[in-house]
Parts: structure tokens; sequence; C-alpha cells
């Protein structure tokens, strides 16, 4: 029975510390964009990677 007096409090503080990262996370932005770091996994930026002069026809690629 002693311990309760000692588990209370500390479940209590346990929860303002959670409470407190939280409101700090939405308060800084954390949370607007739940979905756009998951479709921007699969947006394919290779086009970018890829010379300009490897892109044009008749220069021997016969990758399409």
């Amino acid at each position: 029975m002693d311990i309760l007096y000692l588990l209370i409090p500390l479940a209590i503080l346990l929860l303002l510390v959670i409470a407190g990262f939280f409101f700090w996370s939405v308060k800084s932005g954390q949370m607007d964009d739940l979905e756009g770091p998951a479709y921007r996994i699969l947006m394919d930026d290779d086009a970018a990677q890829i010379p300009d002069d490897a892109r044009k026809p008749g220069n021997g690629n016969t990758d399409t």
C-alpha cells in the first residue's frame, strides 16, 4: 500500500512530461504534414541525376 504513495505521483509526473512533449511538437509544427514524407519516398527523382546528353535521342543509348 505504501508503494502507491510513490507510484501515483510518478505516474502523474510522467503524464505531464509526455503531454508537454506532445504539445511542444504540435506547437512547433511537427504534426502539420503526416502524409507528405510517406509520399515523398515514392516520388521518382532519378531524372535529375541523369545527364542531359544521355537523354537526347540518337546518342547510341538503346534504353527507353
